[in-house]
């Protein structure tokens, strides 16, 4: 053939080129029809997927487990159940709170069941695993985990963190309580990511305020007798306790630390406190404790009007977690709406562009590094006494500025911001 074709003029081998591109051309057209339209329609397996991967039994089932499930199905149907006109479909995983089992669980969803988001987590620790695993793949994964890793070091170009961070309820509570004369702190921590970024926050608020830290225990997680970790704690002689743990561990630390004799002498601080906490602790024990929480059900009537439809399907009021999660799977489906796909950096990059309006975020915004930023308030839990109706557990002190008490982007880690 080659021989063949060297020995034609160069107008015949010319013309040949020609037919050949051509012929070439007719034969590729039909793909490149069916390439355009499956550009235009931009839905991948014509059906936008997202999976809920949480705590569903265990010491944070309550503050996330089956009422995440719920609030990403009120999100899904608040959408009509579809975006960008292609049907909605939602499944649920339960990660046991251990690492390796979220990441087989995602990894299964990306690569074999079509999931494009995957939301909640609850869990540092399963979220930065799954976080990665996204990335590789270009999936979005939207983040109710504490660790400010998830918007520093370890961002990626298709995560977001939503609800709170260690810096919010960690640093911040801190810094007030150390500016009100708490100046001596022992920690008491869950052993794993989520405790620990806590317990670094707190730390470096005690220390830029003034105080010290007397000391740190470490406890694993869902434990049952905090005894030892909490003779510890009173033994430092430190002026306050900080809690870096939450859920069952928790509210665990602050009954057995009555129990012990230790709250009229030392003071507890709990940044990491949920609804469900104070309603499984009882406003007696819970009275006074202040912290910071991204939701109240009872702040507005917009706010009390969906709570109220939550707790209608779900029995419980909602955690600040549970209204997260509807907030990121809302904003998500509007951004895969608007961008007409769901291919990850494209859906982001809409979901950056598109304020986060709702009924968690009141006017919220999603930042290059990936936090989500948004008003959050300072409460305190009320008296049995001040209590008007069930689930009525909070008074709010102060309400604190997206921009005050999320760390400034100027102090991001995160690669994306520093490009």
């Amino acid at each position: 053939m080659n021989i063949q074709q060297s020995s034609r003029p160069p107008a015949r081998r010319a013309r040949h080129r020609r037919l050949r591109a051509a012929l070439r051309a007719v034969l590729l057209a039909p793909a490149a029809v069916m390439m355009s339209a499956a550009t235009a329609s931009g839905i991948s397996g014509d059906v936008v997927k997202i999976g809920i991967l949480n705590d569903q039994s265990g010491t944070y089932a309550d503050l996330a487990g089956p009422g995440s499930v719920e609030a990403a199905r009120m999100a899904i149907e608040e959408m009509g159940g579809t975006a960008a006109g292609k049907k909605i479909e939602l499944i649920a995983g339960n990660h046991q709170n251990k690492a390796d089992v979220g990441a087989g669980i995602a990894r299964t969803w990306f690569d074999r069941e079509g999931v494009d988001a995957i939301a909640d987590f609850s869990n540092s620790a399963v979220g930065f695993a799954v976080q990665a695993l996204a990335g590789e793949r270009g999936k979005v994964t939207l983040i109710a985990a504490a660790s400010p890793d998830f918007t520093g070091k370890a961002c990626t170009a298709t995560s977001a963190q939503w609800v709170y961070t260690s810096y919010t309820n960690g640093h911040g509570l801190a810094q007030v309580l150390t500016a009100q004369g708490y100046k001596s702190w022992f920690l008491l921590t869950v052993d794993y990511a989520f405790g620990h970024a806590f317990a670094a926050d707190i730390r470096r608020a005690v220390e830029a305020g003034g105080g010290k830290v007397a000391g740190e225990v470490r406890h694993p997680l869902n434990t049952a007798d905090m005894s030892s970790f909490l003779l510890q704690a009173q033994a430092s002689g430190a002026s306050i306790i900080a809690l870096a743990n939450a859920g069952s561990d928790m509210t665990t630390a602050i009954k057995q630390a009555a129990e012990f004799g230790i709250t009229p002498k030392q003071a507890l601080a709990a940044p990491a406190v949920f609804l469900t906490d104070i309603h499984g602790m009882g406003l007696k024990a819970a009275q006074g404790l202040q912290f910071v929480t991204a939701f109240y059900w009872n702040r507005t009537p917009e706010t009390r009007a969906w709570s109220m439809k939550f707790f209608e399907r779900h029995g419980a009021m909602p955690t600040m977690t549970q209204a997260g999660v509807y907030s990121a799977v809302l904003h998500y489906l509007r951004a895969v709406d608007a961008a007409g796909t769901d291919d990850g950096k494209a859906v982001m990059a809409k979901m950056r562009e598109l304020p986060v309006r709702d009924v968690f975020a009141g006017e919220g915004r999603l930042r290059a590094d990936g936090q989500m930023v948004h008003d959050m308030y300072l409460v305190r839990a009320k008296a049995p006494q001040d209590s008007k109706e069930p689930w009525d557990y909070y008074e709010i002190l102060e309400t604190i500025p997206g921009d005050k008490i999320f760390k400034p982007l100027s102090a991001s880690e995160c690669p994306l911001v520093r490009q």
